[in-house]
Order: C-alpha cells, then structure tokens, then sequence
C-alpha cells in the first residue's frame, strides 16, 4: 500500500485571486477584441495589487472596475491600491504568432491526462477537493463565520495501480472567524465525510487548522502571484505537468490552449481504447505551427500518433476546435482548469 497527497487552494487563496484577476482582465480584453494578445500577470499583496505583463489590443477596459468586481466576488475588501504595470506585447514574438502567421505563443512542452476513476476522468482524491472547493465556496457566501481563503489537502493509500483506497489524513486550513470554530469545524468535517461516502472512501483522521487558528488570510496574511499554483491547476502531480502557467493568456499562448487540447486527446482515447489512464504531451517551438512532438502514453504502453493529428493540434485548429475565444477564463482559474 503507498501513501501519497495531493491538493487544492481554495478560491480565496492568495495565488487563486491572481490567476483569477489575471483572467478576469484577460476575459474582457476578449470579449471586446477576440484578436487581443495577453500575457497577464498579477501579483498582491500588504495593501497593494500590481498587474504587469504584456497586452497588444484594440479594446478599452476598466481594470480598476474589473479588479474590484473580482475581489468583492470572492469576499475581499477593495481598498487596495492597483498598479497598472501593462506593455505591449514584444514584436519579435508577433512575427510568428500574428493572425495570419498563426504560430505558437511560445515554446514548451504540455500535458494532459485522464483516468478511469471517476465519471470525470479525473483521479478520485482531485475530485474530491475540487468538490470541496466548490462547495467552500458557496457555502462561505450564507455563513459569515467563514472566510475566502484556505487550502485542502489528502494524503491517502493507494494501490499498486494508484487506485485511492482510504483517507489517511485530510487536512484542511480555512480561514474562519474564530469565534465559532467548533460549528465550522463540524460543517466541514460532514461535508468532506459525504463527498467520500459518493466514493466509498473512509477517513481515517481530520487535521483541521493544524496551526490552530487562521484568522488573517488574503493578501493581508500572505502575497498572492499568478501562476503558482500549477500542480493545483493540472492534476495534482497524479500527472507530468508542463513549464507554463495558465493564467492570464489568450488562447494563441500553447501553454494553455495545448494543455486544453491533451486533455481532451487523453479522454478521448481512454474511451477509445478503454484504458486505465491515459497521458499526452505536446510540445512546440514558437512562431511554428505544427507540434514538434506528439507523444500518447497509457497504461497499455505508448500508442501510435496518427499524422492527422499533429494538423488538429496546429494553434488555429485547437483554438477554433475548443472554441477557445468563446469561453470564460475566470470561471476555469477558479477551481482548477480540468473538472470533468
């Protein structure tokens, strides 16, 4: 039997409320100019948010307004002094990845995976917290005794195919009033044990505010910065996770629109050959269309990559496959960008 963890941060979690900015803003360039190029980065912290990074577009968007509207959504205050930081994108990089070149944003290798545990094609103990945060979430917004911030974690046994069998510890640090710690504590104890019970899976132990209290969270008891919470947005490290983070890029960026597509390669061909798990990487050199590499591994060994698909996989097909410029980012920087 192994043991083995993974986690989650809920979506008041410092680095959470980047990503979320950062697509927030990224959203409204969009929808005003689908032909926006950004590359978003936010980070926050002690009173102040400071956004940076590139943007070339036609559109005209209240940052400020934005920023404020996500903040309030997640909980927090907006008192806090935004820095507008925002470039244009480099030339040298648009020469390859304008419209009509149509190359990738960068280069790199992605990731995606899928597995037979769950009806999401996703591991047991990832769906699970993702359950957890969503209903975190929710639920902060009609008890006031808890607050946006906070971060899930289990450690669990496994077996020898990384089947999760129990539920060694499942730890949760959540921001709270601390006035009313027994009756949060309990909420959400009962919550995690009916979310396991979907699952057949027991917890063994709860380790609930290890430290024994969380009362300043946000970016008053922590900095926040966009991207660092890569394992949490991929698959918990049940899978390889590329170099790129997802956040507040357009979908011309492979580092999210390829990591996009894997995963929708690696569901369809878990059903296609009824396979236990299923992982695929794609990499590229930027300005290039074509993928450098295809590359299908499973459970049954690696599988053949017909030609056709390094042409779906070209930045233009995956973008105009996925519908890639008609999706909300923020609503995917939320809880993690795969959940079903």
């Amino acid at each position: 039997m192994k043991v083995y963890s993974n986690e989650i941060v809920f979506r008041g979690h410092p680095d959470k409320v980047c990503d979320q900015i950062s697509d927030a803003l990224l959203d409204a360039y969009l929808k005003e100019d689908p032909h926006s190029r950004c590359g978003i980065e936010v980070m926050g912290g002690k009173g102040k948010i400071f956004i940076t990074g590139e943007v070339t577009s036609k559109a005209s968007i209240s940052i400020k307004d934005i920023v404020n509207r996500v903040l309030t959504d997640i909980g927090y205050d907006t008192n806090y002094e935004i820095i507008n930081n925002l470039g244009i994108q480099s030339p040298d990089i648009a020469l390859g990845t304008n419209d009509k070149v149509g190359g990738a944003g960068d280069q790199g290798m992605m990731f995606g995976y899928a597995c037979n545990d769950t009806e999401e094609m996703l591991p047991t103990a990832m769906v699970i917290l993702q359950t957890l945060s969503k209903w975190y979430d929710n639920k902060r917004k009609e008890c006031p005794y808890l607050k946006p911030d906070g971060k899930a974690q289990i450690t669990g046994y496994y077996s020898d195919e990384m089947k999760l069998q129990k539920i060694k510890y499942f730890t949760i640090s959540y921001q709270n009033d601390e006035k009313h710690r027994d009756y949060t504590d309990n909420l959400i104890k009962e919550k995690c044990i009916n979310i396991c019970k979907k699952y057949n899976i027991e917890i063994e132990n709860f380790l609930i505010n290890p430290t024994g209290r969380f009362y300043i969270g946000g970016f008053d008891g922590d900095a926040g910065l966009t991207g660092r919470k890569i394992v949490v947005d991929s698959y918990h490290s049940f899978a390889k996770v590329g170099g790129g983070a997802f956040s507040g890029k357009d979908p011309s960026k492979v580092d999210r629109s390829a990591a996009y597509k894997a995963r929708e390669i690696a569901k369809e061909y878990l059903q296609k050959y009824n396979l236990k798990w299923c992982q695929v990487q794609i990499s590229y050199a930027i300005g290039l269309e074509k993928p450098l590499a295809i590359y299908i591994d499973s459970n049954n060994g690696n599988i053949e990559v017909p030609e056709k698909l390094y042409e779906e996989c070209t930045p233009k097909n995956i973008i105009k496959d996925l519908n890639l410029y008609n999706i909300c980012y923020e609503d995917k920087s939320k809880y993690g960008h795969f959940t079903n």
